[in-house]
């Protein structure tokens, strides 16, 4: 019997009363939570556990934790820039602190998504629509659910609305204005940006023989399932009280809330999981401004230069711990596969090959 990780568990533990509290804090006592969202606030209670409880076993591992660890160790050094390839020749020269590579990081790999446009501009605009989307989406739906964010009509006009935060009165508007029609319809202006998205990426998985040769239903097909179930819903839910008079407006509420607890609960354990992931990419940005103006390491065949020495001191600590032992016996005495450069390993691999293959 596989017993719960206990670091893990508290972390989940620790989340989900992160989000009560944020919840009771934000409503002001609960008393601008309305309960009927009382279904999506559990969803979301049992997605931040899941969410900790996994994200703490995935940090844990060898290679994350030593991303993780060496990222903030150098967020707040500044590291020297070098102009030689093996020695740091002008320390008076630095790069600056983590906070402008964090930002440009943030900007690029999150926001932008420059990494996904280098390999094609239609998955380019089907990531942003999805991602945009649905970013927009949570931020509009988990302030309303937390009552952290609630309107309230004025008491002698009830065409005004006034906008409170964390029970605070920052804005107020009338029902008639341009903000209101912005206020009110911005949940459906993000899910018309993600149904682009969907058939965008309907399209390429049901096209694209190297994607149907490689897609699983539960990592590639569900979550687009569920994310069109949600902004489906979603959109039915407006159609009814607009068009239809209200007609089947509870039905489709109970299916919306189960679409929208069903994708929480999903998000810990499939490919949405990536989203959290994503978060390593900001210290492996730093990590590589770093080493690249720190010193080199040298291939101990060839002698050329092919990566930082920090990122190959630290892999060889990795393999350590993931029990790889690449060690071996050189002419001029003990060798790691990593002071290798990719070059000669292909050389070398080749060779050995060679020698196998004529004995």
């Amino acid at each position: 019997m596989l017993l719960p990780h206990r670091t893990a568990f508290l972390a989940g533990t620790g989340l989900a009363l992160a989000t009560v509290a944020a919840i009771a804090i934000g409503s002001t006592g609960l008393r601008h939570f309305d309960p009927a969202l009382t279904g999506y606030a559990i969803g979301s209670l049992m997605a931040a556990f899941a969410v900790g409880y996994r994200f703490a076993v995935w940090a844990q591992r060898p290679p994350s934790r030593m991303y993780f660890r060496r990222g903030l160790g150098l967020f707040f050094r500044r590291a020297p820039v070098s102009n030689s390839k093996s020695e740091i020749s002008n320390p008076a020269t630095v790069l600056p602190h983590g906070a402008g590579t964090l930002g440009y990081a943030l900007a690029r790999n999150f926001v932008a998504q420059e990494f996904i446009r280098r390999r094609s501009w239609y998955r380019w605009i089907m990531h942003l629509c999805l991602s945009g989307g649905c970013t927009l989406a949570f931020a509009i739906t988990f302030p309303l659910v937390f009552g952290w964010v609630h309107f309230q009509s004025f008491a002698d006009n009830a065409e005004m609305y006034r906008v409170a935060v964390f029970g605070v009165a920052v804005d107020s508007f009338s029902v008639h204005s341009f903000k209101a029609f912005l206020a009110f319809n911005l949940l459906n202006i993000a899910a018309l940006i993600v149904l682009v998205g969907l058939v965008m990426a309907g399209w390429r998985r049901f096209t694209d023989p190297g994607e149907r040769a490689t897609q699983s239903f539960a990592e590639d097909i569900l979550p687009l399932i569920l994310i069109l179930a949600v902004t489906a819903t979603g959109l039915a839910l407006t159609v009814s009280y607009k068009f239809l008079g209200g007609s089947g407006h509870g039905l489709w509420a109970i299916v919306h809330m189960v679409s929208v607890v069903a994708l929480l609960i999903y998000i810990p354990f499939g490919k949405l999981f990536h989203l959290f992931q994503r978060t390593c990419s900001l210290c492996v940005s730093r990590y590589k401004k770093v080493g690249e103006a720190g010193p080199r390491a040298c291939c101990r065949r060839c002698g050329g230069d092919f990566a930082s020495q920090m990122h190959v001191d630290d892999l060889k600590i990795v393999l350590d711990e993931l029990g790889f032992d690449y060690r071996f016996a050189g002419p001029r005495g003990e060798v790691h596969y990593q002071d290798i450069c990719p070059a000669c390993r292909r050389g070398l691999l080749a060779l050995n090959q060679g020698r196998t293959i004529g004995r």
